[in-house]
């Protein structure tokens, strides 16, 4: 690391956030009825909690936390935020496994959701946890300030809707060639709306808690764009790599799939090297917070280096 955060440092933070992401999650997903809400049905709840629960890293509500905390935000703050993206972000994968789109039996080394209930079950608790998303990101314990929330809840709308990660799976599918011949694919544009979006998002969030200045602003999504693309290449890099064991869902699956990636345009040795030229942007982006970016630096670093 490049300065005060270590490697262990590091990965005790993501850990702590990561349970307390958990501790926030179990806390929105619980049987109690909201004002507003007339039940909550228990086959719908048991799913919305199987693919939310219990897995994961939680890099985005890391993400969420470790950039807000360069401005002083209060952790609970940052935390709800980031409950509130990973929602979306299991929302997505729910239905991202869904025989109608990558069709995978297996996700973070158990079946996925639809496999361990059915179709119709796991397109309404992605719907559920989608629609939760905006529930929690509205409260007003996200910030006393309505047009920061406003802020929040518009950004999160565009990087997971139609211009960003759901605009990025259509892209993505019409890659494969599902609506007609395959034609030219660009992947950087793919994957800068498929998987980056949200990535950027948990940085942008914690810069909009802060209420970050203009420049602070701008390097703060600089650095989650390069992030972004670094996540997707190394995970480009870990499907040629990787075995399932190691994954948690199927290695090779692009393949399968008839996928353009980073990895088929630059090839292996291409797209490590792009991975190391995104983190030397990321890093230089994080130039004007001096030491408050440290852990930040880190979370680049561990991206290219993640093993699932």
């Amino acid at each position: 690391m490049s300065t005060g955060a270590s490697t262990k440092d590091f990965a005790s933070r993501l850990d702590q956030t990561a349970d307390d992401t958990e501790a926030v999650l179990t806390r929105v997903l619980g049987d109690g009825v909201l004002p507003d809400e007339i039940a909550r049905p228990k086959r719908l709840m048991d799913a919305m909690r199987y693919s939310s629960l219990g897995g994961g890293k939680r890099l985005r509500p890391f993400l969420v936390v470790e950039s807000a905390a360069v401005f002083g935000v209060h952790r609970d703050q940052a935390l709800l935020v980031g409950a509130a993206l990973e929602c979306i972000h299991c929302y997505s994968l729910i239905h991202d496994d869904l025989p109608a789109m990558d069709n995978s039996d297996l996700r973070r080394g158990r079946p996925t959701l639809h496999k361990a209930t059915d179709d119709a079950t796991a397109i309404l608790a992605g719907d559920a946890l989608l629609t939760l998303a905006f529930d929690i990101i509205t409260r007003d314990e996200v910030h006393s300030d309505a047009t920061v929330r406003l802020l929040l809840t518009r950004a999160l709308a565009r990087c997971a809707g139609l211009g960003g990660m759901v605009g990025g799976q259509m892209l993505d599918l019409a890659g494969e060639g599902r609506f007609g011949d395959k034609g030219p694919v660009d992947v950087a544009r793919v994957q800068q709306m498929k998987t980056g979006a949200l990535l950027r998002y948990g940085v942008i969030a914690g810069a909009l808690l802060g209420e970050a200045t203009q420049k602070e602003y701008k390097a703060l999504d600089d650095y989650g764009r390069a992030l972004g693309e670094a996540f997707q290449i190394a995970d480009d890099l870990l499907d040629v790599e990787a075995d399932a064991a190691t994954l948690g869902k199927p290695a090779g699956a692009d393949a399968a799939l008839n996928k353009t990636t980073f990895v088929t345009q630059l090839g292996v040795d291409g797209a490590k090297k792009r991975v190391a030229d995104l983190i030397a942007t990321a890093d230089a982006s994080l130039s004007i917070f001096g030491n408050k970016g440290d852990v930040l630096r880190a979370a680049a670093r561990f991206v290219a280096e993640r093993k699932n």
